[in-house]
């Protein structure tokens, strides 16, 4: 017994010691509930393993002093006074019959998982405590968990339980210990005194630019230290005296003016490889080009290798002559009725516009079928698209490339014609043919 007590003392010295050492304070005040028969009872093998009702604890109060010794962990130290029947230990019993008074002194270590000034911070605590319990002395081991919350970093509101292991069973059994109580801070940590610098030498600065006359080669106009003092309106590097345009921000090689643009066309003559005639910059400051110089530039000649008029888009003309051929053999153009299949007395007029086209590979031509308004529309549509394509396959099949052929089905709605009359029907049923090259 001497050599726990001894044991205890040395570890409430060594936590003096440390609170001597460190700066940050807290006191304290807490409630506290006791469990002596839940530790008892899980112990009992035959019984079931359930936890104390508060009508089965006893209660108590405390005092406490909190000392930070690391960002992570404190010491406590705390004074107890709790009401239980501790004379009945010797019956074996675990509930109190009277009030009667146990007081302990228990110092611990409490390892936190944030820094002080997180809101809610749980801990771990560890330590160890003596009591006088109904005139015995008694010693035990606390060990528990804990949660701290953070009001403003001055007060701080704690809960811990803890099962606390006895070191004298003939004075206190194994129990479960918990604590609920508010700590207001004492004291902070000390700040290093700051020892104010001397006042700065007295030296002369007449236009206040921070640079001192002595290196200022404008002392009179305030101005900048890359520039040994003098100004720079225009913030491009030379300084006003030497700059030709000292309100528009330039290079040095044109003497602090902006790159020229000799033509005015928005592309600065570095830029320009036309530089005194107006252009685009996406032509790099040249006009826009008309590779076959027929007056209609490249962007908007559909033809820019082949001269030709605006009104054609750029391109050639056409002959009024094979205009004319190729008008002429659309109306020699004869289907079955109801049918896209060709007549062979169309087969004439459909070799001359191939050898047309064989003739000028630069033609295209579009095709495009039309019918009455007999049978429903949406057979017309189709009839139409159909005829408009025969014809295709027609001149593809006589040497005309795909891709020069274009075709288009409009049913009976382009009507040139009354399609009341039998005259004005046979004039709807048509082939149209258009030739253009581009």
């Amino acid at each position: 017994m001497k050599q726990k007590i001894a044991l205890i003392l040395s570890f409430v010295v060594l936590a003096t010691t440390a609170i001597a050492q460190k700066t940050g304070s807290l006191i304290g005040i807490h409630f506290n509930a006791l469990d002596i028969k839940t530790p008892q009872v899980w112990k009992d093998d035959s019984g079931p393993k359930t936890l104390s009702g508060l009508r089965e604890q006893d209660f108590g109060f405390s005092l406490s002093y909190w000392h930070g010794l690391a960002s992570h962990i404190d010491l406590s130290v705390k004074a107890t006074l709790m009401f239980h029947d501790y004379a009945g230990l010797d019956r074996n019993e675990y509930t109190s019959k009277t009030n009667q008074t146990g007081v302990e002194l228990e110092p611990a270590l409490n390892a936190y998982l944030f820094n002080s000034d997180f809101l809610f911070n749980p801990f771990i605590t560890a330590g160890i405590g003596i009591g006088s319990y109904t005139g015995k002395f008694g010693a035990y081991v606390p060990t528990g968990l804990g949660l701290q919350a953070n009001f403003n970093s001055e007060t701080y509101v704690k809960f811990q339980a803890q099962y606390r292991f006895t070191l004298t069973k003939d004075a206190l059994l194994d129990n479960l210990f918990y604590s609920l109580g508010v700590a207001q801070r004492i004291s902070g940590e000390k700040k290093p005194k700051v020892i104010p610098p001397p006042p700065p030498p007295v030296v002369l600065d007449r236009d206040g630019d921070g640079i001192v006359d002595s290196l200022d080669k404008c002392p009179d106009v305030a101005g900048l230290a890359a520039l040994q003092g003098c100004p720079d309106r225009d913030g491009d590097g030379i300084a006003d005296a030497d700059d030709k345009c000292p309100d528009v921000a330039g290079l040095a090689k044109y003497q602090g003016c902006p790159i020229p643009d000799t033509d005015g066309d928005g592309v600065n003559d570095e830029e320009d490889k036309c530089i005194n005639e107006k252009g685009l910059a996406r032509y790099q400051g040249c006009p826009i080009p008309d590779t076959d110089k027929d007056g209609v530039n490249d962007e908007e000649d559909k033809c820019p290798n082949r001269p030709g008029p605006a009104s054609n888009q750029g391109c050639p003309e056409i002959s009024k002559e094979v205009i004319e051929k190729i008008n002429f053999a659309a109306k020699n153009i004869f289907f079955a009725t109801g049918s896209a299949k060709l007549l062979p007395k169309s087969f004439s007029s459909l070799n001359q516009v191939a050898a047309l086209l064989a003739a000028d590979e630069t033609l295209m031509i579009t095709i495009s079928g039309h019918t009455d308004n007999t049978g429903k529309p949406d057979k017309n549509q189709t009839l139409s698209e159909a005829r408009a394509n025969a014809v295709k396959q027609y001149l593809v099949s006589k040497g005309v490339a795909d891709s020069r052929a274009t075709t288009a089905g409009y049913g009976d709605t382009k009507p040139i014609a009354d399609n009341k009359t039998a005259a004005g029907r046979a004039k709807n049923r048509r082939t149209e043919m258009t030739v253009r090259n581009y």
